[in-house]
């Protein structure tokens, strides 16, 4: 399995999750130290010579005394002072005596040589085993040389950056939190893979901040020109909503006209829906937006209706027939009060469509409430935008998972029945939904990972929005944050100073097709007709794929090199990888920290912390969404367990039972006992991991000495230098 496996079609990629699988090795191995020669004393062999010569003493001297003394007679008898008689016993006598002295002291001295030479074999035995040992030491060095070494380029080449997916199964992530760089960031990396995929993407953008700036200057980079919508000027050119039936289209500018009230105090929607039923029923299946504001201000009583009957909204039969609708009772005052309030919100939506201007396909649509729009006037426009996509969601038949993926940012100002019909619409239609709460106020509070969701949270300013924060994920986890995370968060470039350029109506001719080569001899052609619109028409796809077995990893290059050359957080990233050396310091430093109130202030922008439900418990992974990350050698787009199980086939053990993972983190509570810390496998499993594919196990012994008899020259860093002089005294 490729380390950089391209994008896949069912999956949501949030970012990447630092983990240092093997650990650092530490300081080389010391050389052995050679113990000290066993040699011969030279003081002892002299006190042995003394020693002999002590004894040989009385022996030469008696030697010495009875050859004088023989000596002596001979020359007296030479004299003629003694006979020869006397002289020859006498010479017999002292020449025994010298014999004898003579040999005792030969004798002596031969023990002194015999036990001189058993000293000076038992000395050659002891440095022979000591010389034994030390190439043994030697030997027992160079192997944890070699093992060290290879831990050491395992550890400095080792991939420190996995992909995180969403998990299997879910279908919404929600994201609190953030500022308007790290949404950049967290956009660009979502959507981008999954435009690589071949998937359509939608942006609703409520944040008045452009934060889906990097990502369209990535699309055009890779081939793919967006479609852009700027409200309330493209108001005129937008086709969402147009065309629905009168029922729906009720239930549409009744949810919009409420937005203004708080959900616990608005007034019943049925109440609204009567009267927009009855305006829209008298104005025909065909009525649009400002058709229906029309219809009210003649029902409210609001200006000449002949003003509308002029512009041609609607005729004067109509208006006589809304105007004697409800009677002019006082019971008909709250009639024309309400009609009165749904026309002062409709009226900002009364040029939809009014304008239709027919847009090539693209996969990637935004559509941004720009940054004139009122207060009011965004929440009404985010409103539409919402419900409007839920009606259209409605008709559509159900796809693969994330084929088709929103992005709502700003939900926050949305109220939290339109979020809710949104999220269960998305569901059954297997539309993957990526929800964006700058803020967590109550009715959002309790939404938070509900259903079959996961829940992301990135820096939270607000005191009470971090320690809501921090309850939900628990203040037990114990995660790991990059030095890197911290480093380019705190450089890169402002991405909200840049503003949306509308396409709409300007596109021109765009090439609806789209093809990718994954290098396995996979190609995939698509073939898209009907007019453009926000969501995929049904029926309107038509795909021929031809796949082979083999794949390569183009796909995933091709993206990370446009993500580089394009985007904010890419060039910032590509920067830095370009010092080197401060470089690799970031990339191999990081802290941790637990997961506590003030820590969720004051969090990288890019840093993000996935919380989710997984088999064995809740798993909360530590992400960082800067997709300029994907560019550097040390990442992957393999998540944390398909790289350790490609690891354990590669080194051709089973992979270690673990508890099934999702997004793909490998941690959790099963491996970190709910702290997240490091997912990492253990030092003791990675260390044999690495050894296991460098040194065999049941290796024969090697000689250590080389063909002239010499032994190996000593490896690692020598010993420390003995002193031995002695400390000076105070």
């Amino acid at each position: 399995m490729s380390l950089l496996s391209p994008s896949r079609a069912d999956r949501l990629y949030l970012g990447w999750q630092y983990v240092t699988l093997y650990p650092e090795p530490g300081p080389p191995p010391r050389r052995p130290v050679p113990p000290d020669a066993e040699r011969l004393d030279p003081g002892w062999a002299a006190a042995q010579r003394r020693e002999e010569n002590l004894l040989n003493r009385p022996l030469k001297a008696a030697s010495g005394t009875a050859a004088a003394v023989g000596a002596a007679a001979i020359a007296a008898d030479v004299a003629g002072w003694l006979n020869a008689l006397v002289t020859g016993i006498c010479a017999i006598c002292c020449l025994l005596v010298t014999a004898i002295s003579g040999h005792a002291v030969w004798q002596g001295w031969r023990a002194l040589r015999s036990r001189l030479d058993e000293e000076r074999d038992r000395v050659a035995k002891i440095q022979a085993a000591q010389e034994s040992r030390l190439f043994t030491w030697q030997a027992e060095h160079a192997s944890r040389v070699r093992q060290w070494q290879a831990l050491r380029v395992a550890y400095e080449h080792q991939k420190r950056w996995y992909a995180v997916c969403a998990p299997s199964g879910v279908s919404r992530v929600d994201v609190a939190g953030g500022t308007l760089a790290g949404w950049s960031a967290m956009l660009t990396t979502a959507a981008a893979h999954r435009l690589a995929a071949g998937g359509e993407v939608t942006v609703f953008d409520l944040t008045e901040g452009s934060v889906a700036v990097d990502l369209i200057s990535f699309a055009r980079t890779s081939g793919t020109e967006p479609l852009v919508w700027v409200l309330p000027e493209d108001l005129p050119k937008l086709e969402l909503g147009t065309g629905l039936d009168a029922g729906a289209l009720a239930d549409v500018l009744s949810l919009v006209a409420c937005v203004g009230e708080e959900h616990g105090l608005a007034r019943d929607l049925s109440f609204d829906n009567a009267i927009l039923e009855r305006v829209i029923g008298e104005l025909g299946d065909t009525a649009a937006v400002a058709g229906v504001a029309a219809g009210l201000r003649t029902l409210a009583q609001v200006g000449n209706p002949r003003d509308d009957v002029a512009a041609g909204l609607i005729t004067g039969a109509q208006a006589d027939r809304l105007a004697s609708m409800f009677g002019r009772g006082a019971a008909d005052r709250v009639v024309v009060e309400r009609a009165w309030v749904l026309e002062s919100q409709l009226r900002k939506l009364a040029a939809i469509g009014t304008a239709p201007v027919p847009e090539p396909y693209s996969p990637l649509h935004v559509i941004a409430v720009g940054r004139h729009a009122g207060a009011a006037e965004g929440r009404v426009l985010g409103t539409y935008l919402a419900v409007t996509m839920t009606h259209a969601l409605r008709e559509a038949r159900p796809g693969r998972p994330w084929q088709h993926t929103l992005f709502l940012l700003g939900a926050e100002r949305l109220r939290g029945d339109t979020l809710d019909r949104l999220s269960d619409a998305c569901e059954r239609t297997a539309t993957g939904l990526v929800l964006g709460y700058r803020a967590i106020p109550a009715h959002v509070r309790h939404r938070l990972g509900r259903g079959n969701a996961a829940v992301a949270f990135m820096r939270l300013g607000n005191a009470e929005d971090a320690k809501t924060a921090s309850e939900q994920v628990g203040s037990e986890h114990r995660l790991v944050l990059s030095q890197l995370t911290e480093t380019i968060g705190r450089s890169v470039t402002d991405t909200a100073s840049s503003t949306y350029t509308s396409t709409a109506g300007s596109a021109g001719s765009v090439a609806g097709s789209w093809s990718t080569s994954e290098g396995s001899s996979r190609s995939s052609g698509h073939t898209r007709a009907g007019r453009g619109g926000v969501t995929p028409a049904p029926g309107a796809l038509s795909r021929n794929v031809q796949a082979s077995d083999s794949r390569s990893t183009g796909e995933s290059a091709s993206v990370s090199a446009s993500i580089s050359a394009s985007t904010a957080w890419g060039i910032t990233t590509s920067a830095a990888a370009g010092d080197s050396e401060s470089f690799a310091l970031a990339v191999q430093r990081s802290r941790e920290f637990l997961v506590e109130q003030h820590e969720l202030q004051q969090l990288p922008p890019s840093a993000m912390i996935l919380s989710y439900a997984g088999p064995a418990g809740r798993h909360v992974v530590m992400v960082d969404v800067n997709p300029g990350i994907a560019g550097l050698s040390a990442a992957t787009m393999m998540t944390l367990q398909e790289f350790r199980g490609a690891s354990a086939a590669t080194v051709g053990a089973p992979p270690a039972r673990q508890e099934a993972d999702p997004a793909g983190s490998g941690g959790g509570r099963s491996a970190t006992g709910g702290n997240g810390l490091d997912s990492g496998a253990a030092p003791d499993a990675a260390r044999h991991e690495v050894l296991s594919r460098t040194v065999p196990e049941h290796a024969e012994p090697v000689s250590w000495r080389s063909g002239n008899n010499r032994p190996p020259p000593n490896l690692g860093p020598p010993p420390p230098r003995l002193d031995w002089r002695g400390k000076r005294r105070p």
